[in-house]
């Protein structure tokens, strides 16, 4: 009969086999069938068969026709971590606005480790966008997100992410650390990011550093994604930095402390 403790580090194995399969899930693969699961993770099918029936129970893995898919449990409480549903909530409705004026799809992002994840998608019904998803992660060097974000943030995490792998995701995609210094240099002076045609040929980005308030540490980024020509791209530039900045003064607001009216 096992041991509590080996019974302890066997529940521990399980939960961290199976928070692994989760991971699997991405934008062009948002449906799975358990042996495909099973081959990408490496975990035998019938183990693989085990923790899905456990996920599919706790509501992490929804059963479909075709295979599995992430569970709306998980949404429920992604929408409860406060640095990402705050800016959420108070983003929702300039990201609304935002589509509606350029009748291009707005997003909404925050910077998660070494890469950018994405809080809100407002989609127009003239472009979809698929390779972006509420919930799904992109890479820094390669979007105008992550551009936004990574201009402003500490000299250190540049460092990290510049000296670190960059991954060449389009013909267009820039990867020398330096030319990126340079264009990050830009984004500080201008307040614009720009991806053209860098994480999805046939796509543009335009995007504006979301702060804390005035003055504030960088809290996120706001964009709007179309197609695909730079000169049209900067025509967006003055809608999305005017967003960015009174997205950044209604956080600033929300942040400061209200004065009492007890006498």
């Amino acid at each position: 009969m096992p041991r509590p403790a080996e019974q302890d580090a066997g529940s521990a194995s399980s939960l961290s086999r199976g928070l692994a399969l989760l991971d699997l899930f991405t934008a062009p693969d948002q449906v799975l069938s358990i042996s495909e699961i099973a081959r990408r993770s490496g975990v035998p099918k019938s183990t693989t068969h085990r923790l899905i029936l456990d996920l599919i129970s706790w509501g992490a893995l929804e059963r479909g026709a075709n295979g599995v898919s992430l569970g709306v449990r998980l949404f429920e409480l992604g929408s409860l971590v406060p640095s990402s549903s705050t800016l959420r909530d108070l983003a929702l409705p300039f990201a609304h606005n935002l589509n509606e004026v350029t009748k291009l799809t707005s997003n909404i992002a925050i910077r998660e480790g070494n890469e950018v994840l994405y809080i809100e998608k407002i989609t127009t019904r003239t472009l979809k966008v698929p390779h972006s998803r509420v919930g799904g992660r992109a890479t820094m060097h390669a979007t105008a997100l992550g551009k936004a974000i990574l201009a402003f943030s500490d000299p250190e995490f540049v460092e990290s992410v510049l000296s670190g792998p960059l991954l060449q995701q389009t013909e267009k995609t820039v990867t020398d650390p330096a030319e990126l210094r340079r264009e990050l240099a830009t984004v500080r002076a201008e307040r614009v990011a720009y991806d053209v045609e860098e994480s999805r040929l046939g796509l543009f980005c335009v995007s504006a550093p979301v702060f804390n308030g005035q003055g504030g540490p960088v809290a996120g980024a706001i964009s709007v994604t179309g197609a695909t020509e730079l000169a049209i791209a900067k025509r967006y530039a003055p809608a999305v930095l005017a967003t960015a900045m009174a997205l950044s003064s209604a956080i600033g607001t929300a942040k400061r402390p209200r004065r009492s009216t007890v006498a």
